[in-house]
């Protein structure tokens, strides 16, 4: 194994050669990651040969509840931090279980952020890296994994790894990404950052209808920049299929005012109201957290300014909408309220999924013809090296994607209880595009490992969990519980 332990960082080449000096603290800070590793390693030894290795945590990657479990754990709650922050090669080192707000609030002092920050504090990099992730810098920057120069794996066969594009285990390096925890857990990512401004301004474009948007956000995505203005990030919404909204966002270096949507207001209804927004440059990237983009409305908190005022900063995350989720899906309070109604049980449908644009439109209208959800996401993806293979999630470098996002409940339709999260697979394969697995799936093997790189995965999986002791892909992904 080799890893950047203090040692080695202390004999790095100087500044002029590209690289930071190590001063005392840092050289602590690698120490301690080292000790972390050595002993995350002594649990895994600890587990009794053949038992299968999970990690010791409540939470997932996964929207659906774990499954109880007497089995051990390994415990990785202290991978939690950010090593080291290199301002001058605008690099990280970050613990896999670093939550992307916490590694946010570490770059922002130097200037610096990730190339792609999912919507949602509480996502860790490891998560967004082995489960993949999208923001509002994907056209330009592709998804979080593209911005890794290299990690440290703890595998399924108990060894730790440091896999780098160009090494032993490049195969890793490339095959991690979608692998959801299959193949092995990372401990250290290496990242790239890129520089910030103060705030960032936002254009909001409404069009009539999807087909009319298409156009506009391919050129946008193409030129990087709309009506002679540069363009930084993109995404958008859509409300209804008679208006659709389309936010251009750009660095700004001074703002006129800057707006606030982490208690009194709520963003997504600013797209409605405003033709132009200033925020921070933090508050952008958490404009999506406050009310878990809309979702946070069925808890009735949205228009009642005295409930957002009693909930403060502290409760109006994300990860508190979440935890009130997962109390339904355990107790199913409001289940047994709406059958003492006499309602229909609802489905769950909370799927992202991406289509080329050329096919957005038709998905669109399908989906609000079949599914009746409102608002959904939207969210341009493309590949940023086009001379790269991420085998287990393989989309056309060549192609522009749009990611449409949809998270909420319908009723089932009697006597098929999961048909629209079928109809949403079916409809995306057939459009030629790709659906993120931290949801529910129903695959069936044979089209599962088509889609998903079933033949880099076999061997992946006998190189780095010979034995099998992390459950494999379909099994974690589709399943049934």
């Amino acid at each position: 194994m080799s890893l950047p332990s203090p040692l080695k960082r202390a004999s790095a080449p100087a500044v002029g050669a590209g690289e930071t000096p190590v001063d005392g603290a840092a050289y602590q800070e690698w120490a301690a990651y080292d000790d972390r590793v050595a002993v995350l390693k002594r649990q895994y030894a600890a587990i009794p040969p053949g038992a299968a290795v999970r990690l010791a945590k409540k939470t997932s990657n996964l929207f659906r509840t774990r499954a109880a479990t007497d089995q051990p754990g390994l415990d990785v709650k202290a991978f939690d931090g950010v090593i080291a922050v290199d301002p001058v090669a605008r690099t990280a080192d970050v613990q896999g279980m670093t939550t992307y707000e916490h590694l946010v609030d570490a770059t922002l002092p130097y200037g610096l952020m990730p190339l792609v920050v999912p919507q949602l504090k509480t996502i860790t990099l490891g998560g967004a890296v082995t489960g993949l992730g999208i923001e509002s810098s994907s056209f330009r920057n592709g998804c979080p994994h593209e911005s890794v120069l290299e990690m440290d794996v703890l595998t399924g066969a108990g060894e730790v790894v440091t896999a780098r594009p160009d090494n032993e285990h490049s195969d890793l390096f490339f095959g991690f990404p979608n692998s959801y925890g299959s193949l092995g857990y990372a401990l250290r990512l290496k990242i790239e950052l890129q520089p910030v401004e103060p705030h960032v301004r936002l254009r909001h474009l409404r069009f009539a209808s999807v087909g009319a948007a298409v156009p506009v956000l391919e050129q946008v995505c193409r030129e990087r920049s709309w009506e002679g203005e540069p363009v930084d990030f993109v995404d958008g919404a859509v409300f209804g299929p008679d208006e659709v909204y389309l936010v251009l966002a750009d660095w700004a270096t001074e703002a006129p005012y800057t707006s606030d949507y982490t208690l009194e207001h709520v963003y997504y209804r600013s797209l409605q109201q405003r033709s132009e927004d200033y925020l921070t440059v933090r508050d952008y990237l958490w404009r999506w957290d406050t009310d878990w983009f809309w979702c946070s409305r069925v808890f009735g908190v949205q228009t009642r300014p005295r409930l957002r005022k009693l909930l403060g900063h502290r409760y109006l995350r994300s990860d508190t909408w979440w935890k009130l989720v997962n109390l339904e899906k355990k107790y199913g309070f409001k289940a047994k309220l709406d059958a003492r109604k006499g309602l229909p049980p609802r489905e769950d449908v909370v799927q992202d999924i991406e289509v080329p644009i050329e096919r957005l439109e038709e998905f669109c209208t399908d989906f609000l013809r079949e599914v009746p959800i409102e608002p959904f996401w939207l969210c341009p993806l493309q590949q940023r090296d086009p001379d790269r293979q991420w085998p287990l999630y393989r989309l056309d470098p060549a192609q522009l994607y749009v990611n449409v996002g949809f998270w909420s409940t319908v009723p089932q339709r009697p006597g098929d209880p999961d048909w629209h999260n079928v109809w949403v697979e079916q409809e995306v394969e057939r459009l030629g595009g790709r659906k993120s697995l931290y949801s529910t799936a129903f695959y069936d093997e044979p089209t599962f490992w088509r889609l998903y790189g079933g033949d880099a995965y076999t061997g992946l999986k006998k190189r780095y969990d010979p034995d099998a002791r992390l459950a494999d892909l379909y099994a974690k992904t589709v399943g049934r519980r």
